[in-house]
């Protein structure tokens, strides 16, 4: 089932000059500030951007601010390590951590540059740095005191010694591009036996601010994947073959991930690379879907090839490849009652957002009245999960999906496009032709505001990057702020 809208069309709004602040607080009534907290829906890097600008809206409003991070991303350094310790995706909220650190001080910074830290692609030199690391003569330990160096190294050493002990014939850990932070959050996970323990231990490590959380959409020690149908009837496993097809890893032995060069039918070519990947020891279960179990980590997103037809769905699978359903984390449920706003942020669409929305309880939180404002920020760019070329999504196929997913987690029917404000109520978006489609007459119809910006060249002279500035006035201008402030000599880009 497509995501039309059935009020789009062509846009026939012309781009209005810059307008000053002033003018925009004097047409409509200044908004309330925020009352109870911000919850933002996000990936990894794309919304790691856009952190300082969270920061001072919650800032401005005095109030707390949570990251809903989802642990589904088996693509990346982070496939290894599922694939040989199981565990939940831990890139994106380890991403978000290291991107919280203050840099108020040299150790701080010296922490930063550790758990941002990726070994070479090369295995046998990445190897050599690892033990230089873990063995405190590496210089990316310089500026870390003694007593922290101690306490991060020891986790580091958990980690080195269950790689160690997991070391079998067909199969070894691929230290190529291994991120520093995501094996010391995965060693401090199998210590402690707490995925959310291990996110607490790095969040005091880095003195991450007590009113900032990031709380992963599950809390699991188990890999959890997910699966997406397309129009035409496709069926894509695993969220790294949705966003960034890969190449696997050379760490398992090629004669095991070789598909057979007999002429078999897919249920037969099927079962036997699942008795081929069975003889491999890792943490999968036997039985598990090849797709999934065969590690990504060398990806590009840049060179994607488009997918045959747009996604219509996505869902959760075990490891077999079965459907499932499963309650989200029970702090995002927590963080939701407390909130006055949610935001979803810039990032993949499906694999960003999508996997914490259609959990369950999930969407009857955001759907509260008490939530006064549910914003959404468009991409500046499509990419291969909201094309393909042929049939882009629209603004309205963004706010459709979110509204879908949010159905989908009450397990409720999808909603009319006159529901859609239940969940989305504002939606913040370029003036671009790298971004999708935006009719602000079909989004007032079903009572949905939106706000259109100019943003920044990309690197190839289009626009599809938010000014900062002018982003950050556009959410005080929505939610509110409790400070006041005075200062009418700014321009904003803000145009209606």
């Amino acid at each position: 089932m497509a995501f039309h809208d059935p009020f789009s069309g062509h846009q026939h709004s012309l781009p209005l000059p810059t307008i000053s602040e002033d003018r925009v607080r004097s047409a409509s009534p200044a908004p309330r500030a925020l009352g109870g907290g911000i919850v933002v829906f996000s990936g990894g890097s794309a919304a790691n951007n856009l952190v300082e600008i969270f920061n001072d809206v919650r800032d401005a409003n005095k109030t707390t601010l949570s990251y809903v991070i989802p642990i589904s991303d088996n693509g990346g350094s982070s496939s290894e390590l599922i694939r040989v310790f199981g565990g939940p995706g831990i890139g994106d909220v380890r991403s978000r951590l290291v991107r919280l650190i203050p840099d108020d001080g040299e150790e701080t910074q010296a922490i930063k540059r550790l758990f941002n830290h990726r070994l070479p692609k090369d295995y046998a030199v990445a190897r050599s740095e690892w033990l230089d690391i873990v063995e405190a003569t590496h210089e990316l330990w310089r500026g870390v005191s003694l007593p922290k160096q101690e306490l991060i190294r020891s986790f580091l050493n958990v980690i080195n010694l269950e790689i160690v002990k997991r070391l079998r014939p067909t199969s070894r850990f691929d230290w190529s591009g291994a991120s520093i932070g995501n094996l010391f959050l995965t060693g401090a996970r199998l210590f402690t036996g707490s995925f959310e323990a291990a996110i607490y231990l790095l969040s005091s490590i880095c003195a991450v601010p007590g009113n900032v959380s990031v709380i992963p959409s599950l809390n699991s020690n188990f890999a959890h994947h997910i699966a997406a149908g397309l129009e035409d009837g496709t069926v894509i496993t695993g969220q790294n073959n949705i966003s960034h097809p890969s190449k696997p890893t050379a760490a398992v032995l090629d004669s095991v991930i070789s598909a057979p060069d007999e002429p078999f039918s897919p249920s037969q070519r099927l079962k036997a690379e699942t008795e081929e990947q069975d003889k491999v020891e890792d943490a999968n279960l036997p039985g598990s879907l090849p797709t999934l179990r065969k590690p990504a980590i060398a990806f590009s997103k840049e060179d994607e090839e488009e997918l045959p037809a747009r996604i219509e769905r996505l869902w959760y699978i075990n490891p077999y490849g079965q459907e499932i359903r499963i309650p989200t984390n029970p702090r995002v449920v927590g963080a939701l009652k407390e909130a006055g706003c949610v935001i979803y942020s810039i990032g993949s669409l499906f694999t960003s957002l999508i996997p914490s929305l259609v959990l369950r309880d999930v969407g009857t939180a955001i759907a509260s009245p008490s939530i006064r404002c549910k914003i959404l920020i468009l991409n500046g760019t499509l990419d291969r999960e909201t094309g393909p070329s042929t049939n882009p999504f629209t603004g309205m196929d963004f706010v459709a999906a979110i509204a879908n997913a949010c159905a989908e987690s009450r397990g409720i029917a999808r909603p009319a496009s006159h529901q859609y404000s239940q969940y989305v109520t504002h939606v913040i978006y370029l003036d671009s032709p790298t971004g999708p489609k935006v009719d602000k007459d079909a989004f007032h119809r079903i009572g949905i505001d939106s706000m259109r910006l100019y943003g920044r060249k990309d690197d190839n002279g289009k626009g599809g990057r938010y000014d900062m500035k002018a982003l950050e006035q556009a959410l005080e201008a929505i939610i509110g702020r409790k400070d006041a402030r005075n200062d009418k000599t700014r321009r904003n880009t803000l145009v209606t």
